[in-house]
């Protein structure tokens, strides 16, 4: 019998079980799918970094001794010095991958290969079984599994070979060899491949167009009091508004997250004039631009786009032999709760009930979650900086005591109304 068992492996999860190893009074085990750790593994592009300091590791903003943080992967791989005159916060994509697989290799209680299947409850305890056919028992749950890549309703079944950009990089060389390549979607995983692929655009001579909503190629929001948005302060006055206004806030806030950084933003610009110097370059950016209907020609191998420029009202089509959909991802529930679906709270828009304490069940301290909150804890749920500080509540919940000091107040400022009149 368990005390906590986690389901999916991504980095809060990962962190999570890095906070609890040394924990001797919790047994704890964590299952993954995967033959081993990966992290978007497909958008691995050179030079891409995190939009996140080093210090929003797995565990240092919970516990800064911690032998799992990326410091201490940087001393015991021989780079610390290396990152030290590099004079740069923010890990590289690829380096902060193989910082988690270092600390999941470190940990006794992860599993991979461990691909859940199903859960059910009784006897004021859950069960667990795998694919491989192992069974665990706990007192609760953690799930971790992330959220998968998002389609748009118009690609719905559409065939072809189009791709999410997490599948990028095995498909780029194929993608390559088509006439042109049409890039639906806005933020940071989209202009990063859109810059690599203009890069390019010369030695291949594909036709590139890169179509997304947005009215503008927003700039990731990054000073330093709009950061405290991602606090313990924000997420107590986000999660005590009403679930309506909770919601047109998430509608409003996504460039808080899902903005580009702004240097590549300036990077693509150069780059577009630099390839502009000796004539146009056959590439084309379209913004206001929504996507409402594809279709898949088999016989020539090209998609038809049917687009509405939203400003004017004005529809329009594009014909492309490539389609990657940089349209993100959402979370879905996972199958596997389907038989313990009675003990989980919805709001009034059917969507899990997160309460403050991270906890979804009826009980409010058996089962938990990872992300997939952004509707009620607001843009600190894919934060990965609020990973340590989401994980420290956790473990205050099922210890019934802070082994790691949880932050209460840290911002400057006042999100909430005050009572009465301020003197």
């Amino acid at each position: 019998m368990y005390d906590v068992i986690g389901i999916g492996l991504g980095p809060f999860n990962l962190g999570l079980a890095c906070l609890v190893e040394p924990i001797d009074e919790l047994s704890t085990i964590f299952l993954d799918a995967k033959p081993d750790f990966s992290w978007h593994p497909g958008m691995f592009l050179d030079g891409a970094h995190l939009q996140t300091p080093f210090m929003a590791d797995l565990v240092s903003l919970a516990d800064p001794t911690s032998p799992y943080s990326f410091l201490n992967y940087l001393k015991e791989t021989g780079r610390l010095y290396t990152f030290y005159i590099r004079e740069n916060f923010y890990p590289l994509r690829t380096e902060y991958n193989d910082y988690c697989r270092w600390a999941a290799a470190k940990l006794s209680n992860v599993r991979f290969n461990a691909a859940v299947v199903t859960i059910s409850h009784a006897d004021g305890h859950y069960t667990v079984t795998t694919a491989q056919g192992h069974v665990y028992r706990t007192r609760r749950l953690v799930l971790g599994t992330g959220t998968p890549p998002h389609i748009p309703d118009a690609c719905h079944d559409l065939g072809g070979d189009f791709i999410h950009n997490s599948r990028y990089l095995p498909e780029k060389r194929s993608l390559q060899q088509k006439r042109s390549i049409t890039l639906v979607g806005s933020g940071q995983s989209a202009a990063e491949i859109y810059q690599d692929l203009l890069s390019e655009i010369d030695v291949h001579g594909y036709q590139l167009t890169w179509v997304t909503r947005s009215p503008r190629f927003f700039p990731l929001e990054y000073t330093k009091l709009t950061l405290e948005m991602t606090s313990p302060d924000y997420i107590d006055y986000f999660h005590a508004l009403p679930e309506d206004t909770r919601y047109e806030l998430e509608a409003r806030q996504k460039g808080l997250y899902k903005g580009i950084d702004a240097d590549l933003i300036d990077a693509i610009f150069d780059l577009l004039y630099q390839k502009s110097v000796k004539g146009p370059a056959p590439t084309r950016l379209f913004t206001n631009t929504s996507l409402n209907t594809a279709a898949y020609d088999a016989a020539d191998g090209t998609y038809t786009l049917g687009l509405r420029q939203d400003e004017q009202g004005k529809d329009f089509g594009i014909r492309t032999e490539g389609l990657i959909l940089a349209t993100g991802y959402r979370y879905t529930p996972p199958a596997f709760l389907d038989p313990v679906r009675d003990r989980i709270r919805r709001d009034g828009h059917g969507r899990i009930d997160v309460a403050r304490n991270y906890s979804i069940d009826t009980t409010g301290r058996e089962i938990f979650i990872q992300n997939g909150a952004a509707h009620t804890h607001s843009i600190t749920s894919p934060d990965l900086g609020m990973g340590p500080y989401r994980n420290s509540c956790i473990i205050s919940e099922i210890l019934g005591t802070e082994y790691y000091p949880v932050e209460k107040r840290i911002a400057f400022q006042e999100f909430a109304a005050p009572e009465g009149t301020v003197i």
